[in-house]
């Protein structure tokens, strides 16, 4: 029986969680208040914090380290890479150190992994980042020379939901195409041709369908036009697009719950704002449609806002004519790293390098 550590850091919250081998001992949130990160001034500088409560909780828990077969993290913001598991390495440590392409709290899972790893002997991996990059030739051109199209989305969740689908029906993953659309505090909708992800929007940094806290696609000249309207600096106008944009600049909140409890105490605008999200989503599915040439296997809805049938009933709606829709609603992402781990402790792979 293999035991892991599983680590999954959030914004404000570290997830945790004992498997031995596919079933779970433990989970938990440890949850971080304003209060107690505002003394940080970049992500990086959270690592011994979050690692002392990772410990803390773990020992109250009478968990030996020493017990441990590996620990898996969540992947960071890295360079583009293809789909699998990784094991960490000092490329990766530096890179995700020195936030080169951006500052995110799943920087830090390869980084707990590896602080906690490094003095026991074992091995500590990474399962599809968020930057997982598969994308075919074509979807690369964006139309400026200068900004190339690329792939940052909820590679974990989808992959992980995709296989599941496969699995459930019988069939490899990498014989099917299918549309997975993971709704969440950001949306992206990922075309998944045999296997690989060959075209999504960039779900981080202002791309497809407005999302809770994203903005999604904009106008570019009015866009343009805010840059050098004065009114902003470029951190404020980046927070703006990524945590301020979407239901939060319409309807000041993330939470999609609210907007249903508003929308069902008669709040038409934000039935309006609502609709135009999964309006927006259900477009996105449409292009990804035709990037697998209409042949599609089945379209895949997932997160969080998964849970709400009046939004999954809006999206259905507009794509049912293109292939059956399957809920599955919120994310298991805990799993699907330790089920990454599983495959290399039993051999049935070997872990990929990150170079």
């Amino acid at each position: 029986m293999f035991k892991q550590l599983i680590i999954n850091p959030g914004s404000t919250s570290t997830k945790i969680a004992i498997f031995y081998d596919e079933n779970v001992y433990f989970e938990l949130t440890l949850r971080h208040s304003v209060e107690e990160l505002k003394g940080f001034n970049n992500v990086y500088n959270q690592l011994n914090f979050r690692k002392n409560l990772i410990l803390k909780e773990l020992q109250e828990r009478g968990i030996d380290l020493k017990t441990l077969d590996c620990v898996v993290g969540r992947g960071g913001l890295l360079k583009p890479i293809e789909s699998g598991i990784y094991e960490v390495n000092e490329l990766m440590i530096q890179d995700l150190k020195d936030s080169h392409l951006g500052e995110h709290a799943s920087n830090l899972g390869a980084l707990l992994a590896n602080e906690i790893t490094k003095d026991l002997n074992i091995k500590s991996y990474i399962v599809d980042p968020v930057v997982v990059d598969e994308l075919q030739d074509v979807a690369r051109i964006s139309g400026l020379k200068e900004i190339p199209r690329i792939s940052i989305f909820h590679a974990l969740n989808q992959n992980a939901i995709a296989r599941k689908h496969a699995a459930l029906r019988n069939r490899r993953y990498e014989d099917m195409n299918l549309i997975v659309a993971h709704l969440g505090g950001g949306i992206s909708v990922g075309a998944h041709r045999k296997g690989r992800v060959v075209d999504c929007a960039n779900a981080l940094n202002g791309d497809g369908p407005f999302s809770p806290e994203r903005s999604g696609g904009l106008p570019v000249g009015d866009l343009i036009k805010l840059c050098y309207s004065g009114k902003y600096t470029y951190d404020e106008l980046k927070k703006k697009l990524t945590g301020q944009g979407g239901l939060v600049s319409y309807l000041n909140t993330n939470d999609a719950r609210e907007v249903v409890a508003r929308i069902n105490k008669g709040d038409e605008y934000a039935r309006l704002i609502y609709y135009a999200m999964a309006y927006q989503t259900a477009k996105e599915i449409g292009a990804m449609a035709v990037v697998l040439h209409g042949q599609v296997d089945g379209i895949l809805l997932t997160g969080g806002i998964a849970y709400d049938s009046m939004f999954t009933d809006w999206i259905s709606e507009k794509v049912k004519f293109i292939s059956e829709i399957y809920l599955y609603p919120g994310d298991d992402e805990l799993r699907a790293l330790a089920e990454g781990g599983l495959i290399i402790l039993r051999g049935e792979e070997k872990p990929k390098i990150y170079e």
